[in-house]
């Protein structure tokens, strides 16, 4: 039976965990952990082994978790960061970048479809990213190929009434808040556009600390990713084993207005990942408790 899914008290923040640090494990079985542990809902990345979004019987597949995930009482953000579920042989290849017009044609359409099973599954949010510039790419280019790109994934995710939510990401084009609101600007502040914010990513990357950029980017809050992280290193760390001062961000997320999930994110750590699943939720659990005035 499934513990009781509540948050720290007075706290106001919905805690999950992202299927792309659980991959050992089905997604049948990842589910029940989570639910067990006492998360609220899941980041669940579209892949091979976790709802895969190119093979057969999608439809009946997605009715299925989206059945599990209501007996378990879980809430769910869809999540494309998966890296070879287009090319066995080009990490998150191909992007939205991608010089060849058919390749970011592909990425077009799992989003589309990402978008559907999102609004199939009932979930708050479909997260993605911009991709890395090609070689030999100008940036007035990458922007225009990511602009062109957007448009019909916007246009699926209005109709559908489920929001993108864009993730400034470390080495890509879209990398700092900055670029998300540039992006947001030239595309006419579409309403179905909002941002996933990485807290470790903040750390890694941003100027202000993490918690100044949860209070300045809260009125495009769609999704929220968590983890532990070295200033200008870019690797997801299990909390502790990093560099961020953990209440005044849960304290920022918690007054924010954000009411979707705050997903822990160790997409590397999936050997482990039952452990760390339950270490991460007693430690976030532990420091919003501690910090609280």
């Amino acid at each position: 039976m499934s513990a009781t899914r509540t948050a720290a008290p007075g706290s106001g923040l919905r805690l999950g965990y992202g299927t792309n640090g659980l991959t050992d494990l089905r997604l049948e079985d990842a589910l029940g952990l989570l639910a067990d542990l006492g998360y609220e809902g899941v980041g669940l990345t579209l892949d091979h082994m976790h709802l895969d979004p190119v093979g057969p019987g999608l439809a009946a597949r997605t009715a299925r978790v989206g059945r599990r995930l209501g007996e378990l009482g879980l809430a769910v953000t869809v999540e494309t960061g998966a890296r070879y579920v287009l090319d066995p042989r080009r990490k998150h290849g191909p992007s939205l970048l991608d010089p060849d017009e058919d390749a970011r044609t592909a990425r077009v359409r799992l989003l589309e479809k990402a978008v559907r099973i999102a609004a199939d599954l009932g979930a708050h949010a479909v997260h993605l990213f911009s991709g890395i510039l090609p070689a030999g790419t100008d940036p007035g280019s990458g922007w225009k190929r990511l602009i062109e790109a957007l448009g019909p994934v916007l246009d699926a995710a209005d109709q559908a009434g489920v929001p993108l939510a864009i993730e400034p990401e470390p080495g890509h084009l879209l990398a700092r808040l900055a670029d998300f609101h540039s992006l947001r600007e030239q595309l006419g502040d579409p309403a179905a556009l909002g941002l996933t914010l990485d807290i470790g990513h903040c750390q890694c990357l941003e100027d202000d600390p993490p918690q100044e950029c949860v209070r300045q980017a809260a009125p495009w809050l769609r999704h929220v990713q968590i983890e532990d992280m070295r200033r200008g290193v870019h690797e997801h760390l299990p909390f502790g084993d990093g560099e961020i001062d953990f209440p005044p961000v849960l304290d920022a997320l918690a007054h924010s207005g954000y009411r979707g999930l705050t997903v822990v994110e160790l997409p590397r750590h999936s050997h482990a990942g039952p452990e760390l699943a339950a270490h991460s939720l007693r430690f976030l659990r532990e420091q919003r408790t501690g910090g609280m005035s």
